[in-house]
């Protein structure tokens, strides 16, 4: 109980990263990632082969349930029967439930929810798992109990790796929210600030009247050739005097 509890802590935030990623704007990505992200290489790989081994685990598993032989059990009759309805629930776990939820996480890698899924179901596998191999120990054979602790520790392995990815999931995914919110923030505050009132321009388009260009007068020279037309009184004056002639002797 304590480690589901903890582990749905953790999911919680996973949740709201959800509903925020869909409340805004959806983003384009080469790889499936859930919640509209890329996927790195490294991530895939390391998810593939953790559910490659799953299903290899799978089959080994119920092959090995298909040798039992519960009714040879020395033990009464209702712990038969619940130790082979045990095993059918197992089986049809493991051939229905299982695969699908292997597939939904491979079409998105990095996909919390998922991610969580296939871990609540391996915890669940383990658990009833787990009885069957008590009972295989106590009432079964020797071969019996060697296959199915085999398989119970290969469910326990792909179990902590999927609590290891969940725990760096959670990292990855808290700094995403608080990048998210600080580029919200910012979109808000740009939002919030009112826009400079454009500066008006005016113009002029009437034509100013030119003034006229005055033209300069060219100057008039005067004549310094005297006029002779119209005697002056010292022109007068400077006359030379006729000579007077001589009187005659009487």
């Amino acid at each position: 109980m304590k480690r589901n509890f903890f582990f749905l802590t953790i999911l919680f935030p996973f949740t709201y990263l959800v509903a925020l990623g869909q409340s805004g704007p959806a983003a384009t990505t080469g790889l499936a990632g859930g919640q509209g992200q890329p996927v790195s290489y490294s991530s895939v790989t390391q998810l593939n082969g953790m559910l490659s081994q799953l299903e290899e685990t799978s089959k080994n598993t119920q092959a090995d349930l298909v040798k039992l032989r519960i009714e040879r059990w020395k033990t009464d009759g209702s712990y038969k029967r619940q130790a082979l309805g045990n095993v059918a629930s197992i089986q049809r776990n493991l051939q229905d439930a299982l695969p699908e939820i292997i597939a939904q996480l491979r079409a998105a890698p990095e996909d919390v929810p998922a991610t969580f899924k296939l871990y609540r179901n391996l915890d669940a596998l383990y658990d009833v798992l787990g009885n069957v191999t008590e009972g295989a120990g106590a009432f079964g054979s020797k071969d019996d109990l060697q296959s199915l602790s085999n398989d119970l520790s290969a469910f326990e392995r792909t179990r902590k790796q999927l609590a290891d990815r969940i725990q760096n999931l959670s990292t990855a995914k808290e700094a995403e929210i608080a990048r998210l919110r600080a580029d919200l923030k910012t979109a808000q505050a740009v939002t919030a600030t009112p826009p400079a009132a454009p500066k008006k321009i005016v113009v002029d388009d009437t034509e100013t009247p030119k003034k006229p260009v005055a033209t300069k007068k060219k100057p008039v020279k005067k004549s310094i050739t005297p006029d002779t037309t119209k005697p002056t009184a010292q022109g007068q004056a400077m006359q030379p005097a006729q000579p007077q002639a001589p009187a005659k002797p009487q």
